[in-house]
């Protein structure tokens, strides 16, 4: 199926503190934000377009990944800071409360502004956060992490890339990757993929949530896990987060970037998530 025309964009640039972010607004209605890390809007599109049929729907790309710039590309970015440019991207087009789905990083990104700005989200999706701070094999994780980073900054990024799914237990050729080809990247994604593996994949598997402040939140908080996620790193770590915030993880169609494999199906669940059924 086509992408449903979600009527005008609205494409917009914010100036935060050390960052200039690129973001979009489509549609009209309830306000959901769609977001990722490393993913940028591009990947959220189809989704976005299916849902601005009857929601205002803001996507934006992260600091440091494709439109949004950062003035220092040396330094780390933690989900602190990217919930803190959200937060001011909330404020500066006066929305909130709103719905938030993050998706991988970008469902870290979500819980830390539950717990950094909980009164502009009232619902929050965090669909695969790859929260491994929260398993008992963290410190295997973690070496798996400092291995795929120094195998990219060897300039093995194929190996780094192959390391990066094995480890993360996912079947790359079952799955559609966020970048358009990640061992044979085009010049911009080969600019994402480096700021990722530099700074922004250990901030985001290393941080750990502050559960009693999520729980203590009067944002309701969904896991989410892709139906076909089954034994990945992120299937646990969704499980390990929904176990401690005392709930169930919610299915949603495909694997861990099941918005983009199944953007229909995924806005179906996501609707009805939405509206807590």
């Amino acid at each position: 199926m086509t992408d449903k025309s979600p009527g005008p964009v609205t494409v917009g640039h914010l100036r935060v503190p050390g960052a200039d972010l690129h973001y979009e607004v489509r549609g009209l209605g309830p306000v959901a934000v769609l977001i990722g890390c490393p993913m940028d809007a591009t990947s959220f599109e189809p989704l976005a377009n299916r849902l601005a049929v009857d929601h205002t729907v803001v996507t934006c790309d992260p600091r440091g990944i494709h439109r949004s710039t950062v003035d220092d590309r040396t330094v780390d970015v933690s989900p602190e800071q990217l919930a803190d440019d959200l937060s001011r991207l909330l404020t500066h087009l006066d929305l909130g409360p709103v719905a938030v789905l993050g998706s991988s990083g970008g469902a870290v990104t979500a819980l830390a502004l539950v717990q950094t700005h909980s009164g502009q989200v009232h619902t929050v999706i965090a669909h695969e956060p790859p929260l491994e701070e929260l398993l008992d094999d963290r410190d295997r994780l973690r070496a798996q992490t400092e291995d795929m980073v120094a195998t990219y900054l060897s300039g093995d990024i194929a190996g780094a890339w192959s390391k990066f799914f094995a480890g993360a237990d996912i079947d790359v050729s079952s799955e559609q990757i966020p970048f358009d080809s990640p061992f044979e990247p085009d010049p911009q994604a080969a600019i994402d993929e480096q700021f990722f593996f530099e700074h922004t994949l250990r901030p985001s598997t290393w941080w750990r949530p502050v559960v009693p402040a999520l729980r203590a939140a009067p944002t309701r908080i969904v896991v989410g896990v892709g139906e076909t996620s089954k034994g990945q790193v992120c299937d646990r770590t969704s499980t390990a987060l929904a176990d401690l915030l005392g709930t169930s993880p919610a299915a949603f169609p495909g694997g861990h970037v099941g918005f983009i494999e199944h953007p229909d199906e995924f806005a179906h669940r996501l609707r009805a998530v939405l509206n807590n059924h």
